[in-house]
C-alpha cells in the first residue's frame, strides 16, 4: 500500500500544474497571434495597392519548393533508416562497445528515426524556397531568338534551364550523399557492417542498399559533369568571362570523359548490389579521382602552360571576340553610334552661333550643391525637409522646354516628441520646389518658377499633398470621418509671409500679439485618397497596433471610422515589394505630371548567366562621387535591362509598372508569372513620357563597360592599347585625404554630336585607363544617352535610349575634367578673385565640371558658390567659370564669360543674361578693363585699380552685410534681408574694382 501511495504521488509530481500547462498555451496563442498579425498586414496591404496576386503568388511559390525541398530530404533520409534498421541482422555478435552503444540509442532511437529527417528536411525545405524565382522563370522562360557561339542553345537555356538544373542534380547528390551515410550508419550501429582484424563483413542488405545508394550518386555526378561544360560559358576563371581556347580544347572534353567514367563505375557499383564483388566498384572509384585530377585539372593546365600562353594573343583571338560580341549585346551597348569629333581649341568670336539651343540651356545651378538653399528659402518650417541631393528634370515652360533643379518638400517629424503629433497631425509634405537651371537671381539665388506655401509657379495646378515620399514617417494615421481636420496641411500665415516679402519695403507691425496669433493658426486637411488599408474594426486595430508596437492606434480616439493607415512609404520600398524580381535605379525622382505629383522609379532585370558576356559587380560599377557604396555585398551581373518604368503617386501612394522593354525575354517571363500587373507603354500619357529619362544606374554601368568595349577588334581589345576610363570627379576628389571617385554622369540639354539636334541627354567622359603619375588627364571620348522619350500620349521616341560615343583625336589632346579644374585653381586672376570672394566668414564652393560639345570643340563651365563660415550659411552663386581649349574666363554670370571666353561674343546667349553682373548690372558685357576676358592665363572682369584701404573698407562692409542677411533671414524680415543683400553686392563690387 505503501508502494502505491509513493507511486501515485509521483506521478502527480510528474504531472505539469495547471499553471505551467496555462503559461505554454497562452504563449503558444501569443506567438501565432503574432504570426497571423504579420501575414493579414502583408495581406492588407498588397489587396489595398491591387497586387494581392503578387504576394500571394510569392508565397505558393516559396511554399511549393519548401515542400518540395522538405520532402525530396526527409523522406528519403527517413527510408535510408529505417530500412538499414528494419533489414538488420537479427543474430549479429557485437562488440562490447557497440554493444553499448545501442543500449545509448535505442531509447531515442524513434526520436532520431523521425526527428532527424525532419530536422534536415526543415533546412532543405528553406535552402529550397529560396530558389522561388528560378523555379518560376523555368516553368515561364521565353526563348530569347540568340544562340550561344559554342553549342548553339538558346540563350534562354543558360538564363532559365541551367541554374535550375544545376540546382536539381546539386541537391538530389546532397539527398543521396547524406542518405547513404546514415544508412551506413545505422547500419554500423546494429551489426550490418562489422569489422573483424582486416577483415569487413556486410550484411547483404546493407550491401545492396550501399550499392544502389552509391550508383545514384555517381550518376548524379556524371550528369553534374555533364552540365558543368555548359557552365564554362559563363566561368571568369579565363582571360575573360566564357570559354576560352583552354575550356573549348581541355575542359569541356575533359567534363564529357569524367560524366561517361562517372557512369561506368555507377554501373560496376550497380552490378555489386548483385554479387557482392567490391573490388571493382572500388577499383573504379579509384580511377574516376585519378581522372578527375588528371584530366580535369592536369591536362588543362598543360595547354594553358604550353600552347596557350605562348601564342595566348593568337590563339584567343576568337574567344575575345565572342567575349566582346557578347558582352556588347547583354548590356545594351552594341548599337552605340560611335562619331569621330574633331573638336577644335581655338575659342573664335561667334562659336556657339550654331549652339544656341544648348548655350541657352547650359545648366548653372548645381543640385548637389543647392539643397541648403533650398531649404533657407523653401523650408519655411523646421518639420519641412529637402533632400540633400536635388533632382534635374525638364518643364514645358511659355512653349519652351526648360531645365530644371527641383525637390519635395517632405515631411519631416523627428522633432516631434508626443505619438499624436507624429503619426495623426504631421502626416505629409507639402509641394514641388522648382528652379531653372540655368538662371540666377540678382542676389545669386535660384530663380523659381514653382515656390511658395501654397504653392504657386508655371507648373499649373496640381495636388501638392506628399504622403509617400523619401522622408516620410514610418507610419501615418490618415482620413476618416471627422468633425473637426487635424492633420496639418500647411502654416496659415506662409502666404501672408509671403506676400509681404513681395511687397518690398513695408513698415514693420507693431502688433506681436496680432503677429503671434497669426503664427499659431493652421491650415488643416483630411487625407481623402485610398492610402493604405482601413482600420475599421477592432481586429484590424489590433493587428497594427502590434506590427508597430504602439498601442495607441488600438486605445486612441482619434482613431475614427474610415481612418486609413498608410506604411511602407518610401517609393523605392513600394516598388521592390510589388515588383520583387526588379532591381531599383538608386535616383528616383519626383515630377508634375497631369495634374499631380508622382515618383518616376526605373526598375532592371538582370542576370548573371548570360553565356560569354562579362561578369561585374553591379554595386561597384554604380559607385560615384555622388553615391558611395552602401552594400557590403556584390551583385554579379552580366545582363541588365532596363525593363519597367514605375510610378508611385505621391498622395495616394498608388502604383503603377509599365513593361518598357518588351523585347527583354526576362520582363516577359516575369508578365506570365505575374498576369496583370505589367502596363504597356502605350498607356503612358505624353506628359509622363516626357519626364522619363534614361536612368543612372544604367549609364554608369554600360558607360564603364564602353571604356573598355567600344573597342571591337580582338588584337586591340587584348592589347588594351586604347582602354578608358571615368575620370575622377575634379572637385570632391581634390579634397586632402578625399577618396578618389568617379566624376558622375550629369543631365543636361545637349547636342551629341557635329550635327545632332539638342535633346535632353545623360553624358559622362573618358580619359585613358591608365593611372598613377604617368596618367594623362585628356579626353579620349564623350559618351551621351538622349533621355528624351517624348510628348505624345503612348507613343515613345524613336531616339529615346541612342547611345552616342565622340571619339575624340589623339593628335590635338584636349584637356580633361582633371586638367581644367588644376587650371581653374592655379589661374593667378582667378586665384585673386576667390581670394577677395573667401575674405571674411566667407567659403568658396566650386559646383559641377559640365563638359558640353558645343562650337566644335569642348566647353566646360563650372558654377562657383559663396557661402558664410558660421551662423546661418547657405550657398549662393557669385560666380561662373568657363573654359575652351586653353583658354579661361571668370565673370558673374554665364553669359559674360562666354563673350570674355570667345573674343568679346559668344554668338549665343546663356540663360542668366538678365542677372544683375559686375560692373554693369546684367548688360552680359564684360566690365571695363578687362578686354576680352579671355587669355591663356586666365581673365577676369574687374577693374585692376584702387588702393589697399578702399579693398579693407568693402571687405568689412561685406563681412558686415552678411553678418545681417542672416540675421534677416532668421528672424522672418524678408525686408530688412534684400537690404543687406544689396549692401553686400555693391560691396563686393567695390572690392574688385579695388583689387
Amino acid at each position: 500500500m505503501t508502494d502505491q501511495n509513493t507511486s501515485a504521488q509521483a506521478a502527480r509530481q510528474r504531472r505539469l500544474s495547471p499553471l505551467a500547462i496555462t503559461i505554454v498555451l497562452v504563449v503558444i496563442l501569443i506567438l501565432a497571434f503574432l504570426g497571423v498579425s504579420a501575414v493579414m498586414t502583408e495581406v492588407l496591404w498588397f489587396r489595398q495597392l491591387g497586387f494581392l496576386p503578387v504576394l500571394t503568388t510569392q508565397w505558393i511559390a516559396a511554399g511549393g519548393m519548401f515542400l518540395i525541398g522538405f520532402f525530396g530530404m526527409a523522406i528519403p533520409l527517413f527510408l535510408a533508416i529505417e530500412i538499414a534498421y528494419r533489414k538488420r541482422p537479427v543474430y549479429a555478435r557485437l562488440t562490447a562497445q557497440l554493444d553499448r552503444y545501442q543500449e545509448l540509442f535505442e531509447p531515442l532511437r524513434r526520436l532520431v528515426k523521425w526527428g532527424l529527417p525532419a530536422a534536415i528536411g526543415i533546412f532543405a525545405g528553406f535552402s529550397a524556397a529560396t530558389q522561388w524565382q528560378a523555379a518560376l522563370l523555368w516553368i515561364n522562360g521565353e526563348d530569347t531568338g540568340t544562340t550561344d557561339p559554342q553549342f548553339g542553345f538558346d540563350v534562354s537555356f543558360f538564363l532559365f534551364d541551367l541554374p535550375v538544373l544545376q540546382g536539381i542534380v546539386g541537391f538530389a547528390s546532397a539527398v543521396t550523399l547524406i542518405s547513404l551515410i546514415a544508412g551506413v550508419a545505422t547500419s554500423y550501429l546494429y551489426g550490418g557492417i562489422s569489422f573483424s582484424g582486416r577483415d569487413v563483413r556486410v550484411s547483404k542488405s546493407t550491401r545492396i542498399q550501399a550499392a544502389v545508394l552509391a550508383t545514384l550518386y555517381l550518376l548524379l555526378q556524371g550528369v553534374s559533369l555533364w552540365l558543368d561544360q555548359y557552365r564554362a560559358l559563363t566561368g571568369d576563371a579565363g582571360l575573360r568571362t566564357g570559354a576560352m581556347f583552354q575550356d573549348v580544347h581541355a575542359v569541356i572534353p575533359g567534363k564529357q570523359i569524367l560524366a561517361g567514367i562517372a557512369i561506368l563505375v555507377a554501373i560496376l557499383f550497380l552490378v555489386t548490389a548483385f554479387t557482392g564483388k567490391w573490388r571493382l566498384p572500388v577499383i573504379g572509384t579509384a580511377l574516376f579521382l585519378v581522372s578527375s585530377i588528371v584530366i580535369g585539372v592536369g591536362y588543362p593546365w598543360a595547354v594553358q602552360q604550353f600552347q596557350v600562353k605562348p601564342d595566348e594573343k593568337s590563339l584567343e583571338a576568337e574567344y575575345i571576340k565572342r567575349n566582346i560580341d557578347a558582352t556588347r549585346a547583354a548590356y545594351g551597348i552594341n548599337d552605340v553610334q560611335v562619331e569621330r569629333y574633331d573638336a577644335v581649341t581655338d575659342a573664335e568670336q561667334g562659336a556657339l552661333r550654331d549652339d544656341a539651343a544648348t548655350t541657352a540651356n547650359i545648366r548653372i545651378i548645381d543640385p548637389e550643391v543647392v539643397s541648403p538653399t533650398f531649404a533657407q528659402l523653401e523650408q519655411i518650417r523646421q518639420y519641412y525637409k529637402f533632400p540633400n541631393s536635388l533632382n534635374v528634370d525638364r518643364y514645358e515652360i511659355d512653349g519652351k522646354v526648360e531645365d530644371t533643379v527641383s525637390a519635395i518638400r517632405d515631411i519631416d517629424v523627428s522633432g516631434q516628441k508626443s505619438w499624436y503629433n507624429k503619426t495623426l497631425v504631421y502626416t505629409h509634405g507639402y509641394g514641388l520646389v522648382a528652379a531653372y537651371g540655368n538662371q540666377r537671381s540678382a542676389g545669386g539665388e535660384p530663380v523659381f518658377l514653382e515656390n511658395g506655401i501654397p504653392t504657386s509657379g508655371k507648373l499649373g495646378k496640381f495636388e501638392p499633398r506628399v504622403y509617400f515620399g523619401m522622408n516620410s514617417p514610418k507610419y501615418s494615421i490618415v482620413g476618416g470621418e471627422r468633425d473637426k481636420a487635424i492633420e496639418l496641411d500647411f502654416p496659415a500665415d506662409a502666404e501672408s509671409n509671403a506676400e509681404a516679402s513681395a511687397e518690398g519695403d513695408t513698415a514693420e507691425s507693431n502688433d506681436a500679439a496680432a503677429q503671434t496669433d497669426a503664427a499659431a493658426k493652421q491650415n488643416m486637411t483630411t487625407f481623402s485618397g485610398d492610402g493604405g488599408p482601413k482600420l475599421s474594426n477592432l481586429f484590424t486595430k489590433l493587428i497594427y497596433a502590434l506590427k508597430f508596437q504602439d498601442m495607441e492606434v488600438l486605445l486612441s480616439g482619434a482613431v475614427v471610422d474610415g481612418s486609413q493607415i498608410i506604411y511602407d512609404r518610401n517609393p523605392v520600398d513600394r516598388v521592390k515589394k510589388v515588383a520583387p524580381y526588379l532591381t531599383i535605379d538608386e535616383s528616383p525622382y519626383a515630377s508634375v505630371v497631369d495634374g499631380k505629383i508622382v515618383w518616376i522609379i526605373d526598375g532592371y532585370t538582370t542576370s548573371a548567366n548570360y553565356p560569354y558576356s562579362e561578369l561585374s559587380d553591379m554595386n561597384e560599377l554604380k559607385v560615384d562621387a555622388d553615391s558611395t557604396r552602401t552594400d557590403p555585398l556584390g551583385k554579379p551581373i552580366n545582363y541588365i535591362r532596363n525593363s519597367v518604368k514605375a510610378t508611385v503617386d505621391a498622395y495616394d501612394g498608388s502604383v503603377t509598372l509599365y513593361a518598357w522593354d518588351t523585347e527583354d525575354p526576362l520582363i516577359a517571363s516575369w508578365g506570365k508569372i505575374f498576369p496583370g500587373t505589367l502596363k504597356s507603354t502605350s498607356e503612358m500619357s505624353g506628359d509622363l513620357l516626357s519626364h522619363v529619362r534614361y536612368p543612372t544606374d544604367l549609364f554608369k554601368v554600360q558607360r564603364a563597360m564602353l571604356g573598355e568595349y567600344h573597342v571591337t577588334d580582338s588584337d586591340s581589345f587584348y592589347s588594351s592599347e586604347d582602354k578608358w576610363r571615368t575620370p575622377n570627379d575634379p572637385v570632391k576628389s581634390s579634397a586632402a585625404g578625399a577618396q578618389k571617385l568617379a566624376q558622375p554622369p550629369y543631365y543636361l540639354t545637349l547636342a551629341a554630336g557635329a550635327k545632332a539636334d539638342p535633346n535632353y541627354s545623360i553624358y559622362s567622359t573618358y580619359i585613358p585607363a591608365d593611372e598613377g603619375e604617368a596618367s594623362r588627364d585628356i579626353l579620349t571620348g564623350y559618351l551621351a544617352a538622349n533621355s528624351n522619350a517624348g510628348t505624345t500620349d503612348g507613343k515613345v521616341s524613336e531616339d529615346y535610349g541612342t547611345l552616342k560615343l565622340l571619339s575624340l583625336p589623339k593628335g590635338d589632346p584636349i584637356p580633361g575634367p582633371g586638367q581644367v579644374q588644376n587650371s581653374f585653381t592655379t589661374d593667378s586672376e582667378v586665384s585673386r578673385l576667390l581670394n577677395i570672394l573667401r575674405q571674411g566668414e566667407s567659403k568658396v564652393i566650386s559646383g559641377n565640371l559640365l563638359t558640353l560639345p558645343v562650337g566644335g570643340g569642348l566647353l566646360y563651365v563650372q558654377p562657383v558658390y559663396v557661402k558664410a563660415s558660421s551662423g546661418t550659411s547657405f550657398p549662393i552663386l557669385q560666380k561662373v567659370l568657363v573654359a575652351f581649349g586653353d583658354k579661361i574666363a571668370f565673370e558673374d554670370t554665364l553669359d559674360a564669360s562666354l563673350d570674355a571666353l570667345f573674343g568679346g561674343n559668344s554668338g549665343a546667349s546663356a540663360g542668366d543674361g538678365g542677372a544683375v553682373t559686375t560692373g554693369d548690372q546684367g548688360s552680359g558685357t564684360p566690365p571695363e578693363g578687362g578686354g576680352d576676358g579671355a587669355s591663356t592665363g586666365g581673365s577676369s572682369g574687374g577693374s585692376k585699380g584702387g588702393g589697399s584701404a578702399i579693398l579693407n573698407d568693402s571687405l568689412k562692409a561685406a563681412d558686415q552685410a552678411m553678418k545681417d542677411r542672416d540675421a534677416a533671414m532668421k528672424s522672418g524680415d524678408w525686408t530688412a534681408y534684400g537690404e543687406a543683400d544689396d549692401r553686400l553686392r555693391k560691396a563686393i563690387e567695390e572690392a574688385l574694382a579695388a583689387g
